[in-house]
């Protein structure tokens, strides 16, 4: 953001500017909560950004030194060659760091500031992080992702890759939490769920599945969590005999998404898919109802999988044709 006028102007900076840093949550919460701090006081600021995390904003290419009087470094550690320049580049400002850790007190990284509000490593007791006090945040969908890229019994009817180039696309543009699950289960490693338990605990806590698998469809449904449904085989296939059997409407073609790959990236809670092509119309449209209605939806038809009336699946047939096949032994 660029608030400041005239010369007594502060440039705030971080971990979050540096080219070669990196923008975590925690640094970009503390520097909200520096910046609620400047807006109280009334002091007018600029925000420098790292082009790799954010290309829209204030670079350091674009900033003339000589327009600020004051420099702030906000959280993290204090060392190194990128922080050392800041003060060379800046050395007409007075430079403060806060809430950073101090690993070695005589470092030119350290020495160059002209005062450090440390977090933790000056010798006094550790202070509070930035972030815990930073400003509370709007909530965002959780949202799991179960893709397949497999199946390949399918032969020339696969749209696997299309659909999931596409879909993950379209999420990177999404205001939400990602989070990918995969349906496969493996008790040695430790990134994926061993038990079906562990993972429909899951996605029992999530608002909204996105998937292009069979099983990612039924478990979301058990847990009573809406499900965005792609089915990834041209013409369809398992997928959309499976949504049907369930009742469930949120279903998205295979041809609709592979042909409609949408932008890369995107704003967050941005553009439609595709710039509102026929498969993003699709999916924003069912987007919008799985995080709805679908969510009543999904709850209802999860519970009449369990109730005593639930529609018949392959497995009430089964003892009359076991018995069948021992009279025809």
């Amino acid at each position: 953001m660029s608030m400041a006028h005239g010369r007594d102007r502060i440039l705030v900076t971080g971990w979050f500017s540096l080219l070669h840093g990196e923008a975590t949550a925690g640094d970009v919460l503390a520097l909200a909560r520096v910046e609620e701090v400047l807006r109280g006081a009334g002091l007018a600021y600029d925000v420098v950004w790292s082009p790799g995390f954010r290309a829209d904003g204030t670079h350091f290419a674009d900033v003339d030194p000589a327009a600020y009087s004051r420099l702030l470094f906000v959280c993290g550690p204090v060392h190194g060659p990128q922080v050392e320049e800041l003060h060379r580049r800046f050395a007409h400002c007075v430079r403060i760091a806060v809430g950073v850790s101090v690993v070695d007190p005589a470092s030119p990284a350290v020495t160059g500031f002209d005062r450090v509000l440390a977090r933790d490593g000056a010798g006094a007791g550790p202070g509070l992080d930035l972030a815990a006090r930073a400003p509370r945040l709007p909530g965002v969908p959780v949202v799991g992702v179960v893709l397949t890229h497999g199946q390949h019994e399918y032969g020339g009817r696969r749209r696997h890759a299309e659909v999931a180039a596409g879909l993950t696309r379209w999420l990177a543009g999404k205001d939400c939490a990602r989070l990918e699950l995969e349906t496969r289960l493996d008790a040695r490693d430790w990134r994926l769920c061993g038990t079906p338990a562990q993972l429909e605990s899951v996605l029992g806590r999530l608002d909204l599945v996105v998937t292009d698998r069979l099983h990612g469809l039924v478990l979301a449904l058990r847990s009573g969590t809406p499900a965005l449904v792609v089915d990834p085989v041209a013409g369809g296939a398992k997928v959309t005999a499976q949504a049907r059997a369930c009742g469930w409407p949120a279903l998205v073609a295979a041809e609709a998404v592979a042909r409609d790959p949408g932008p890369a990236g995107g704003e967050p809670g941005g553009r439609e898919f595709g710039g509102g092509g026929s498969g993003g119309g699709e999916l924003e449209r069912w987007w919008r109802w799985c995080l709805g209605e679908g969510r009543d939806a999904a709850a209802r038809i999860g519970a009449g999988f369990r109730a005593a009336d639930a529609v018949a699946d392959a497995a009430d047939g089964l003892v009359a044709a076991l018995g069948t096949a021992r009279g025809a032994g």
